[in-house]
């Protein structure tokens, strides 16, 4: 991630804690070290705080045709020597994996939410650990 002034006086290496705005933008790779995206977005259970997905975006162009990927935020891991996140995924298991409109985010964390939960782990529970269900 890019390095500003916010940053440099807090020593940001060996900082455990990030703001959600600097998540934002950052890149994701493949276990192959391939960029597959950004995150575009964090999902947080609102009452315990904890980040339930890492909402990542790719494909489309200028912004056409982008897709919203939810993915466990337990399936990724910060790599810093890539200064981006590694999902250890096939970038063909991402592009099958559920994925929504921006104007269907809203609906992820609303009252159909044990729906999109239920959608979602279905597909990611084979390739790891999920989140707080």
């Amino acid at each position: 991630m890019m390095n500003d002034s916010f940053d440099e006086p807090h020593g940001e290496a060996g900082h455990s804690l990030i703001l959600g705005s600097r998540v934002n933008g950052t890149p994701v790779f493949d276990r192959d070290g391939e960029r597959i995206g950004h995150v575009d977005d964090l999902s947080i259970e609102r009452k315990s705080g904890r980040i339930a997905y890492a909402i990542m975006s790719f494909g489309g162009f200028l912004g056409i045709g982008e897709k919203f990927h939810p993915i466990p935020w337990s399936l990724l891991d910060y790599d810093p020597a890539q200064d981006g996140y590694v999902v250890s995924l096939d970038r063909s298991v991402l592009e099958g994996a559920p994925y929504y409109g921006r104007e269907e985010l809203v609906d992820l964390g609303g009252a159909s939410v044990r729906q999109y939960d239920q959608r979602i782990f279905e597909y990611y529970g084979p390739y790891g650990p999920l989140p707080y269900i």
